[in-house]
């Protein structure tokens, strides 16, 4: 079994929730936050399954930014957030 964790962040667009993990650029959507997540872990399990299944996860993974954890290598680790920040970009 390979453990990958992973954040999920949510948005109301056109009536629906569409639940966004911006590290493997998956996402899904429900009628509620619930369904949501629930349908994300879905798309975010096949996601790696398949990647796995292609002999890609270790590439995808390390492209995302994870990294082995050193006492479990079933376990893969994000990168430490240290801060975020909201700006905004102007265009003329």
């Amino acid at each position: 079994m390979i453990y990958v964790p992973y954040t999920s962040q949510l948005f109301e667009e056109n009536g629906q929730i569409v639940a966004v993990c911006q590290e493997l650029s998956v996402s899904s959507f429900g009628d509620t936050p619930e369904a949501a997540l629930a349908s994300l872990q879905e798309a975010v399990t096949l996601f790696l399954e398949e990647c796995h299944r292609m002999a890609t996860l270790e590439t995808v993974l390390e492209e995302a930014g994870y990294c082995r954890d050193t006492g479990n290598p079933q376990r893969w680790l994000r990168r430490r957030l240290i801060a975020t920040a909201e700006r905004e970009a102007a265009v003329a």
